[in-house]
């Protein structure tokens, strides 16, 4: 009886241990600080401790069960902070950035249920110098009108992402509206694809949303009025982009189109008027050696406004943008970056992602220093 005990209490300590082992929760995160100088914001040069000045100040748990059979249970909890104050970040959410649970399997691919980035972010994004590895934050169009700085999150939303095919990957997402009244009210969809093969990534992608309007009484939905930039909520928002890139050596060079229209909006003095967008990017960075990474990006931004305006003439924008990024380790790099945005158009006036407000006339320059960390 007593070699019956010792064995059964050996067998449920095994089971323990491959269960562990069959189980992953990881603690991550990464925290951006630094100092910026902006020349003009309201007429006035501010300098400023600034947290999150190319990649927003984070922290999250990822986990991941195996199931068995290829499946496994997978999640993410992400918490976007400000680190001059502690305060949260995402209009104060717990898990602002990322909450998500969802299965994954080594056959089809995975689907994930709950706040979640959508198909710009995912597959057009990587291509552009918005991405976290180039200039991220800084280097965004303006308003971030195509998203491609995930100003917008997406509530209540499936996504499936599938595995690579030789190359080859693609994703969807749907965002319900939660709404008793409307099934489209204030609802969300994308998609988008991107293949890889050598040094060449090309990539596409396309988000509506609808009813994202400040006046919807559809808190619920998918979009959260607040989070658009610029007041740019509407009726019907239809983003289109697509992007390349070619690695060769130390040098990666690449180009980004992507076509945003707002129907019904009120943002730039419209009364429920049309705004559109067409924004070009040409980017390029070099890693002049394995510590230090330089990077450029010139962006082009046409705007075309209809209805009831402030504007004489639409608004127009160039930005050209500056990096250089050391890794003290693999964990720690220091930074130093410069971006200088050119606004055309009647009253129109430059405005770069965070450089604390709009400039008094139709130029603003930008430059920060600063330490990212991870963990």
């Amino acid at each position: 009886m007593k070699k019956i005990r010792i064995a059964l209490a050996v067998s449920v300590a095994l089971a323990a241990s491959a269960a562990h082992a069959q189980t992953s929760v990881t603690l991550y995160g990464l925290i951006d600080a630094g100092i910026t100088y902006t020349n003009n914001v309201g007429g006035s040069g501010r300098v400023a401790l600034a947290s999150g000045n190319i990649s927003g100040s984070r922290f999250g748990l990822r986990g991941t069960e195996d199931l068995g059979g290829g499946l496994k249970a997978v999640f993410v909890l992400e918490n976007g902070f400000n680190v001059n104050n502690g305060t949260l970040g995402q209009g104060g959410r717990m898990f602002g950035r990322q909450a998500y649970v969802g299965l994954s399997s080594s056959t089809f691919g995975t689907v994930t249920l709950g706040r979640q980035y959508d198909s710009m972010v995912d597959f057009v994004a990587p291509l552009s110098a918005t991405a976290g590895p180039f200039g991220d934050s800084g280097f965004a169009h303006p308003y971030d009108n195509d998203n491609l700085q995930h100003s917008v999150r997406f509530n209540n939303s499936v996504k499936f992402t599938s595995l690579d095919y030789a190359g080859f990957k693609a994703g969807g997402m749907y965002a319900f509206s939660n709404s008793q009244s409307g099934f489209a009210v204030n609802r969300a969809y994308s998609a988008g694809a991107s293949y890889k093969s050598g040094g060449l990534n090309v990539a596409a992608a396309y988000l509506q949303v609808n009813g994202s309007g400040a006046s919807n009484p559809n808190t619920t939905g998918a979009a959260d009025p607040t989070e658009f930039k610029g007041g740019l909520t509407s009726d019907v928002q239809r983003t289109a982009g697509a992007g390349v890139s070619y690695g060769f050596g130390p040098a990666t060079v690449g180009f980004v189109y992507t076509h945003s229209q707002y129907q019904n909006t009120n943002a730039f003095g419209l009364n429920n008027g049309g705004a559109h967008f067409d924004n070009y990017e040409l980017n390029g960075k070099y890693a002049l050696t394995p510590a230090l990474m330089l990077g450029v990006s010139y962006a082009y931004t046409d705007a075309h406004l209809s209805g009831a305006t402030s504007f004489g003439a639409d608004p127009k924008w160039n930005q050209v943008n500056a990096i250089a990024r050391y890794s003290l380790s693999t964990r720690t790099e220091l930074y130093a970056e410069a971006m200088y945005q050119h606004a055309t158009g009647n009253k129109n006036v430059a405005v770069m992602y965070n450089a604390g407000g709009a400039s008094s006339t139709g130029n603003q320059v930008m430059g920060s220093v600063g330490i990212l960390t991870r963990f």
